[in-house]
C-alpha cells in the first residue's frame, strides 16, 4: 500500500492538545457541578461577606493599627477558596472518577497521565483565577482599597494550590470513594475551624501556634494575611512550608495512587 493511503495518518494528538482538551474539559465538569460550584463559589461569597460585616469571628483585621478588616476577610477568604478546590473539591470528583471507572477508560487511550494531572491542575487554577476575580470584586464593591502585594498573592496561592492539591490526590487515590467524601470534608472542616486558615495563629493558645504554622492552611492564611493585609512582600517561609507539603503529598500520592 503506497505511503498517504490514510489521509489525515491515524496516531494520537500532540501532547499540547490532548493537554488543552483536557484542561478544558475538566474545568467544564467542575463549573457544571452544583455541589463544586457551592463548594467553591458560593460558601467563599457568603464567608466573605459574614466575615467583613459582622463581629462573629475575630480574624484580626479592624480599623486600628491591626489593619483592614475588609481585607483580613479577603486574605481568609482565598485560603478557603484553595482549600475547597485544590482539596476538597478535587479529592471527592476524583474519587469518585475511580468509583464508576473515568480513571480506568482514561487509561486505555493515548492521553498520557501526565497530560491527566495537569488537565486537573489547569482547571483547578482556572476556577481558582475566577474565585479571586469575584472575592476581590465583592470586596472593593465592601470598601476595600485592593491595596495588596498581588505577587506574593499569587506565589501563595500557587504554592497552596500545589500543596493541597497533592494531598487531594493522595487521599483520592487511596481511599474508597465514600471515605474520601466524608474525609475530604471532615478535613475540610478542621482547618477552617481550628486550622487558623480565617483566624490569625496568634488568636489560637500559644501552646499550639508552632503546629499551625507548620500546617499548609496556617502557612496559606498567614502568608496571605501578611501580603493582602499589610502589603508585605513574598513570604518566603510559609512559601516553603506549603511547597515542602506539594512536594511530600505530589509523591506519595504518585507512589500509592490506585486508578481502580
Amino acid at each position: 500500500m503506497s505511503p498517504g493511503t490514510f489521509t489525515p495518518a491515524p496516531g494520537s494528538a500532540p501532547y499540547s492538545q490532548m493537554l488543552r482538551s483536557q484542561t478544558r474539559v475538566e474545568t467544564v465538569l467542575l463549573l457544571r457541578n452544583g455541589e463544586q460550584l457551592l463548594l467553591t463559589l458560593v460558601i467563599p461569597l457568603v464567608l466573605l461577606l459574614l466575615l467583613a460585616g459582622t463581629d462573629l469571628v475575630d480574624i484580626g483585621g479592624t480599623s486600628s493599627a491591626d489593619g483592614d478588616k475588609v481585607g483580613a476577610a479577603v486574605a481568609g477568604v482565598l485560603t478557603v477558596a484553595v482549600m475547597s478546590t485544590a482539596f476538597t473539591g478535587l479529592a471527592i470528583a476524583t474519587g469518585f472518577e475511580r468509583r464508576y471507572g473515568v480513571l480506568r477508560r482514561l487509561a486505555v487511550t493515548p492521553l498520557p497521565r501526565s497530560a491527566l494531572l495537569l488537565g486537573k491542575g489547569g482547571a483547578v487554577l482556572a476556577v481558582e483565577a475566577l474565585q479571586v476575580v469575584l472575592v476581590v470584586g465583592v470586596a472593593l464593591a465592601l470598601g476595600w482599597s485592593g491595596e495588596a502585594s498581588w505577587g506574593g498573592v499569587v506565589a501563595l496561592v500557587l504554592a497552596g494550590t500545589a500543596a493541597f492539591a497533592g494531598l487531594g490526590m493522595l487521599m483520592a487515590g487511596t481511599l474508597r470513594a465514600e471515605a474520601t467524601l466524608a474525609a475530604a470534608n471532615l478535613v475540610y472542616v478542621l482547618l477552617l475551624v481550628a486550622g487558623a486558615a480565617v483566624v490569625p495563629v496568634e488568636r489560637y493558645p500559644s501552646g499550639v501556634q508552632p503546629l499551625l504554622h507548620a500546617l499548609p492552611s496556617g502557612a496559606l492564611g498567614e502568608g496571605l494575611r501578611s501580603v493582602v493585609v499589610d502589603a508585605s512582600g513574598v513570604p518566603w517561609a510559609q512559601v516553603a512550608i506549603l511547597a515542602a507539603w506539594a512536594v511530600a503529598g505530589i509523591l506519595l500520592a504518585a507512589r500509592t495512587f490506585r486508578w481502580e
